[in-house]
């Protein structure tokens, strides 16, 4: 009652008081600075007076929006439309607002995509200028640029990426020195190559800050032009990269590092499947073909017993790295990710979930190992940088989070930091492939602090690293890009660059990565309630990943949907929530549902306007 017109997300001006002498409460006096001014919503058309509301989706603002008929723009009764609100005048109960665009009917795929870009504020399509600026880049090998880089391009170099992937940000090298040591290149895109600082397309890649990922489609950082083409370590192609070597023995101990930009060619490109297949299935010294249903051409692949040798050795140095990460106590989150078979029309056909195997923790490792190395080699110079920190956990979360997996047998040892680690660890493992796993990982994620970007580091709590950074994808996170350039700055000799400013773009990519994970999130959302549309009224076994006072959430087992079941809508008792023990129980029957049971439910209701699903309790 006291918010006045303030929205979420908007920076206001409160006075505080003690209202009646009991806690200290607040009032807004005036809005200083929106958040935002769009919104996505339903319109409708009063027809009798010529003028509608827009219903918004989100429930960030509290009313409707009145659209007067000059400000209507052609929008239909029903349509899905974007809506800029113009003026909220003191006396009235609603804002007055203009239709800027129309998305489509609601329930449309197209409509329901775009409405989630159009939520976000994401940019589907770069601006012609940028465009234009971009496809006149020259992305030829000039003799002039390669003097002033290491030449590896005679060094076996290959990539790894998924199968569907296109824009390839890393590669990897492998030779052996004389002295039996291994010479292992991690070549990262040199994006800053081909996006100068000051330039619109630069702007528009700090603006975007991150590629978005949403369930059919990416929206890029930058141009296809750039991260298709000209920036992509595709095989059989010279390309600038950027590099960090090292010379490691056998033990996997780092004895020696040298980074800078390099030129480098990839002889090949796997898919995470056909190493997997390469590590499960080849030996040194031999060649070996890759199944035609592992390839990502579709037919047998023959591998020569050098590149065979390569894969090997690089998984063995990998699984070293790994072991003396989780020894310092490193946490291992694999948790797992839903993904969906769509059909041309981007209409999912099935679910399922992609799991991370050694060819993908093989990447992983080198890449870690690249920016801790980046950041160590700068931290050392006191120079300004751009750090990926991640804070120690909250230890009023954690008890919260051990008293929750205590129901399941399960129990964290928090008497300091390597005891809390090691049964985190232990925990993790212990629970995989087990019905709780998705709920337990998704606490477990829930009672850390997040990662962020800053100039001012303080560690990396889940990796149990001291310094870390993001140097290993410029081709879609801007924080690479700047790591890169103040790279080279300092390896040229320039002097620190001002802190102020660098922390201010940390502050935006840390802030682009959060919408770009909503936007997601909610694609996600959007795309299991479209799946189980086809599956109303169907039985499901499933586990209560989430207790309010409004209700149980309950995520199916078969293809980790999550629904809702109202507490009006169990009849069999009145029940209310239990803070402590997170549960809802019953007044009469003393009956508990609680956070981890398993229980059984019908899909009663999809709604794909507001990404819910509304499930019903069958008794047993």
């Amino acid at each position: 009652k006291n918010v006045k017109d303030a929205l979420q997300g908007d920076k206001v001006l409160i006075i505080t008081y003690n209202f009646k002498g009991r806690k200290l409460e607040g009032s807004v006096l005036e809005v200083l600075e929106r958040a935002k001014d769009s919104f996505v919503g339903t319109f409708e058309y009063v027809k009798y007076k010529d003028f509608g509301f827009v219903i918004c989706d989100k429930k960030v603002i509290n009313t409707d929006i009145f659209i007067p008929k000059s400000k209507i723009h052609g929008a239909k009764d029903g349509d899905k439309v974007v809506v800029k609100m113009l003026q909220w005048d003191i006396n009235s109960k609603n804002p007055e607002g203009e239709i800027i665009k129309v998305l489509g009917k609601p329930g449309e795929h197209e409509t329901e995509i775009h409405s989630i870009l159009a939520e976000y504020e994401l940019p589907y399509h770069f601006p012609e200028e940028v465009e234009d600026f971009a496809n006149k880049i020259s992305r030829e090998i000039t003799p002039e640029e390669l003097k002033k880089r290491r030449d590896m391009r005679e060094v076996l170099t290959f990539t790894i990426d998924p199968k569907d992937a296109k824009d390839f940000d890393d590669a990897l090298s492998l030779k052996k020195l004389d002295n039996g040591n291994w010479e292992i290149g991690v070549h990262i895109a040199d994006v800053s190559h081909y996006v100068k600082e000051g330039t619109i397309l630069d702007e528009e890649a700090y603006n975007r800050a991150t590629s978005v990922y949403l369930v059919d489609r990416v929206v890029p950082m930058l141009p296809e032009v750039l991260c298709n083409f000209a920036c992509s370590l595709r095989p059989d192609e010279d390309k600038y990269t950027f590099s960090a070597v090292f010379e490691m023995n056998k033990k996997a101990e780092v004895v020696d590092i040298w980074i800078g930009r390099t030129v480098t060619h990839s002889s090949f490109r796997f898919a995470y499947e056909e190493a997997q297949s390469v590590i499960e299935q080849a030996k040194v010294g031999e060649g070996y073909i890759i199944p035609a249903e592992t390839s990502i051409t579709d037919k047998e692949r023959a591998l020569p017993a050098n590149v065979v040798e390569a894969i090997l050795t690089l998984n063995t140095l990998a699984k070293k790295l790994r072991g003396k990460r989780m020894r310092l106590g490193a946490i291992t989150f694999d948790k797992v990710e839903v993904k969906f078979d769509l059909d041309e029309n981007g209409n999912p056909t099935g679910v399922y979930f992609k799991e991370s195997k050694e060819a993908n923790k093989l990447i992983e490792e080198f890449m870690l190992l690249a920016n801790r190395k980046v950041a160590e080699y700068v931290a050392k110079m006191k120079k300004t940088f751009v750090y990926r920190v991640h804070d120690e956990p909250d230890a009023d979360k954690l008890q919260q989070f051990n008293t929750v997996i205590n129901r399941f047998g399960y129990s964290l040892d928090l008497k300091n930091r390597q005891t809390t680690t090691d049964s985190l660890n232990n925990l993790l493992e212990e629970v995989k492939g087990k019905k709780e796993q998705n709920l337990v990982d998704t606490l477990a994620i829930r009672s850390m602090a997040k990662a962020t970007y800053t100039t001012k580091n303080i560690g990396h709590y889940g990796l149990a690293f001291d310094y870390y950074t993001h140097f290993t994808s410029p081709i879609r996170r801007y924080p690479d890009v700047m790591v890169h350039r103040l790279l080279q700055l300092y390896l040229d000799g320039a002097p620190s660059q001002p802190e102020a400013e660098y922390e201010t773009k940390c502050k935006h990519s840390s802030q682009m990565e959060s919408v770009a994970a909503s936007a997601e999130r909610d694609s996600i959302k959007y795309m299991q309630v479209k799946y189980m549309e086809a599956h109303k009224n169907q039985q499901f076994a499933g586990v209560i990943s989430g207790v309010t006072e409004w209700g149980i959430y309950v995520e199916i087992t078969v293809n980790k949907c999550e629904g809702l079941v109202r507490a009006r809508d169990i009849k069999d008792d009145y029940y209310t929530f239990d803070e402590q023990q997170y549960a809802l129980v019953g007044q009469a029957t003393g009956k508990t549902y609680q956070l981890g049971d398993e229980v059984m439910i019908r899909v009663k209701n999809t709604d794909l306007m507001k990404k819910q699903l509304d499930f019903e309790l069958i008794s047993e």
